[in-house]
């Protein structure tokens, strides 16, 4: 078995070698130096990754999220959040919490819910008396519930790697995702409380005033839903709900809000290839690895040490866990849900794990990664925003990642948190 081109990989991503490279290179070598394989498998591997009709609900849901926030909803979402939440203790961060779960149906990725969340609410909390440190670490750690809320990047990723039903998924994040909203609202609370952080008003608003915020917000409320009724009923595959979500967002901007114009598609366009082909080459990437994987036999190699480790499926939760919080320090999330999906998830299919909810855990934990020193991606976005020290918004993530952590292990612990509302909506 060789293993150079794995330990090579892993080198160039701690070294920050741009992800789609640190898999392209080392693969490329491996097939040039290994006469058995032809030079044209390597073409055709990367060319046949992207022939598929679910990966197809990735850009799609991409280009959706950046016209919606071009047509000004998410101000809008960002009034009914303040609405809901804003004369609570720590109003504002609870506000930013409220704002990342409503955001997961446009956004789709956590990155970029760090660095609009930022921009959007981080001048007005550091206004208002909380430090930039706190300020930064609550959005970063607001930023994870995207990964578990539909249409997550993470979970198409995921389900394209391990071969399994995005519309399960999705719906099988949906239960963390809240839970996890829940989490961080209560620890902020009392947080906020201790540090005497003030609500941003005395009072809840009205009814008119709630009503007038929900009605504003109503035509981006739908998108989660809409996705979860259409492949509930058959309506539509997770591809064609991406297409749909795509002309809804053009007709809320431009007929119903009236902020969007036809003019400024080219441009959102132009912005969207740019982030979506970046995802598709390590896509294509990471199948030329992955190929070299199989060929050497590397997840049998790996499936039966694990299994020889322990046969029991939660002692085996638990172990990749533990090692998926380790590498998630040091690697990028989706870099690492790509790399590590093929290895491990023939091993929980072998264990008989459900495979969505090893979905859910795989993409939760790896995200927690964005949080976590030395890399993290989330708290850099989001301290570079608001230009505070990184060291200090570690230092403030520190209980908000203790309460992330203690999610983690309930989803692991308890699979039904992610598989009860797949097994009602689709079973």
């Amino acid at each position: 078995m060789i293993i150079w081109p794995l330990l090579l990989v892993l080198v160039l991503l701690v070294l920050s070698v741009p992800v789609a490279i640190a898999l392209i290179a080392p693969s490329l070598l491996y097939f040039y130096l290994d006469g058995a394989l032809p030079m044209g498998i390597f073409a055709q591997k990367m060319v046949s990754s992207t022939e598929s009709f679910p990966l197809l609900a990735l850009p799609f849901f991409i280009l959706a999220g950046a016209i919606m926030n071009a047509a000004g909803i998410t101000r809008r979402l960002l009034g009914l959040a303040d609405a809901f939440v804003g004369h609570f203790i720590g109003g504002l961060a609870q506000v930013s919490v409220i704002m990342a779960t409503m955001m997961g149906g446009l956004t789709a990725s956590a990155n970029a819910d760090a660095a609009m969340l930022s921009k959007m609410l981080g001048p007005t909390m550091i206004k208002n008396g909380y430090p930039r440190g706190f300020a930064a670490a609550v959005v970063a750690c607001s930023s994870i519930i995207v990964a578990m809320i539909p249409p997550s990047i993470g979970l198409i990723v995921y389900a394209f790697m391990a071969n399994v039903s995005v519309g399960r998924l999705f719906i099988a994040g949906i239960a963390p995702g809240f839970l996890i909203a829940v989490g961080l609202m209560i620890s902020i609370y009392f947080i906020s409380r201790r540090r005497g952080f003030k609500p941003v008003r005395t009072r809840m608003v009205s009814g008119k005033e709630l009503l007038k915020a929900f009605v504003d917000a109503i035509w981006a409320l739908t998108i989660p839903v809409f996705i979860v009724v259409g492949l509930r009923y058959g309506i539509f595959t997770p591809t064609e709900a991406g297409a749909i979500a795509v002309f809804y967002a053009v007709f809320v901007g431009v007929v119903c809000y009236r902020e969007l114009r036809i003019g400024q598609l080219p441009d959102i366009i132009r912005d969207s290839i740019t982030t979506i082909s970046i995802v598709m080459l390590i896509i294509c990437a990471a199948a030329v690895f992955g190929y070299y994987m199989v060929w050497e036999q590397i997840p049998t190699q790996i499936a039966s040490a694990l299994i020889q480790l322990t046969s029991n499926p939660l002692l085996l939760l638990l172990c990749v866990n533990l090692m998926l919080l380790v590498i998630g320090m040091f690697l990028e999330g989706t870099a690492a849900l790509i790399l590590l999906t093929p290895i491990l998830a023939p091993v929980a299919a072998s264990l008989d794990i459900d495979l969505v909810h090893f979905g859910v855990i795989m993409v939760l934990n790896l995200t927690l990664g964005g949080v976590t020193p030395p890399i993290g991606t989330l708290t850099f976005t989001a301290s570079s925003t608001l230009r505070t020290p990184v060291i200090e918004t570690f230092r403030e993530s520190i209980p908000l990642l203790a309460t992330l952590l203690l999610i983690l292990a309930l989803v692991t612990l308890f699979p039904q948190i992610s598989l009860t509302l797949p097994a009602l909506i689709m079973p």
